[in-house]
């Protein structure tokens, strides 16, 4: 199946589509650095790197070679910064929030059997719901049936709380636009707009019947210790893979990328108060930042936390920084190192990422988790007849 993946960052969706049975014709990235580690990982597709705005959807068919119709999938996630409900002001002006628009163009010209786009759950609520409902009248005039759900990235084996809003178009369809069932028992608490009537549920009659989920252990477990802001990666594994999701990750032979920042000192002392799965709460008062010593106890729940080993891991950011939520290792006095988050959003070992420290847990942190994205791919996959 052929596909094309906008606003592609470091390849995460690609990555999963991939393991569904999509092969990536052409990649679209603003960030050089991003696209440099999609390029490395993906050396069959065309990466264009530039602003969506300036890419021609004619040009594209004609380097491509194709015609309507032909392509499989058109994916991508329009930068989500100006949806998220984190984000320090949330206006319809913000020009991010007008990016899907240059998905529409080019999905209107090379019209794909399929559509995926996937963004935070804060696009739901935006201007009240009018980013949605654009979305959903321009692809209905393309000739798509188009659906859209939250889904849970640990549903699909991903040790994380992280929930995705996912549209899925078919064009010409007049079936049921149907998504990915859960296949793992994994729980976590949806504050957003849209989290009861959008999100998939999973009945305790039927959890029973779902594998347990994946653990920040499971993930991580079989990695050697490293000493804070440790720069240079151990190249061997500390064991053999302790279960099946290590089995699925270790696609290669030497280990990369397992280094991390440093954390200052008056952190490190913080941190010897922080048990596991505690918080900023368990650190002595005259020990705080300034800013957490104003703070009332129901505020700021996940920061500085330590990570409980038979938990889910909170939101991988871009920065793996304690004052944004707990991304201490649980036996390791340190944050996690890029390799054990490229393994919480489910990465494969052989997944290389450029650039230096800060840039790769960016990538990390904005990308999709690639077991989502083979769960969404083998849904469109099964959709549109191919499987």
């Amino acid at each position: 199946m052929k596909s094309i993946d906008l606003f592609s960052g470091a390849g995460g969706l690609s990555c999963g589509l991939q393991q569904a049975g999509f092969q990536p014709l052409l990649a679209n990235e603003l960030v050089p650095q991003y696209a440099e580690t999609y390029q490395e990982n993906h050396p069959d597709t065309e990466v264009v790197i530039g602003d969506i705005r300036t890419v021609c959807e004619l040009s594209i068919k004609q380097h491509l070679g194709i015609s309507e119709g032909e392509v499989d999938l058109v994916a991508g996630g329009p930068p989500c910064q100006g949806f998220s409900i984190n984000a320090p002001i949330r206006t319809l002006n913000d020009a991010r929030n007008h990016l899907f628009r240059d998905f529409l163009r080019i999905v209107s010209s090379i019209k794909p059997k399929a559509i995926l786009i996937e963004n935070v759950p804060g696009i739901i609520s935006l201007g009240r719901g009018t980013v949605v409902a654009q979305i959903r009248k321009e692809l209905q005039s393309m000739g798509y049936k188009v659906e859209h759900k939250i889904l849970f990235a640990g549903h699909y084996g991903v040790p994380q709380m992280r929930f995705r809003t996912v549209f899925i178009g078919i064009r010409n369809f007049s079936g049921e636009i149907t998504f990915p069932e859960p296949e793992y028992d994994a729980q976590a608490v949806a504050n957003f707009t849209g989290a009861k009537s959008l999100c998939i549920p999973v009945s305790p009659l039927f959890a029973p019947n779902l594998k347990t989920h994946t653990t920040v252990w499971d993930a991580i477990s079989d990695l050697p210790e490293i000493a804070n802001g440790n720069t240079v990666s151990p190249t061997e594994y500390a064991s053999e893979p302790n279960n099946n999701y290590q089995r699925i990750l270790r696609n290669s032979n030497k280990l990369t990328a397992h280094c991390c920042t440093k954390i200052s000192e008056i952190n490190l002392e913080r941190l010897k108060y922080i048990p596991q799965g505690g918080s900023w709460r368990d650190i002595p008062f005259d020990l705080l930042p300034e800013g957490l010593k104003r703070a009332r106890r129901s505020d700021h729940t996940r920061r500085y936390g330590r990570l409980r080993p038979e938990s889910l891991c909170s939101t991988v950011l871009t920065k793996c920084d304690p004052h944004w939520g707990s991304f201490f290792h649980p036996t390791q006095n340190r944050v996690i190192s890029v390799r054990e988050a490229a393994r919480i959003q489910s990465f494969p070992d052989a997944y290389e990422f450029s650039g230096n420290i800060t840039q790769q847990y960016e990538q990390i942190g904005n990308a999709v988790p690639p077991l989502l994205g083979k769960a969404i791919g083998d849904e469109i996959a099964r959709l549109i007849g191919e499987k």
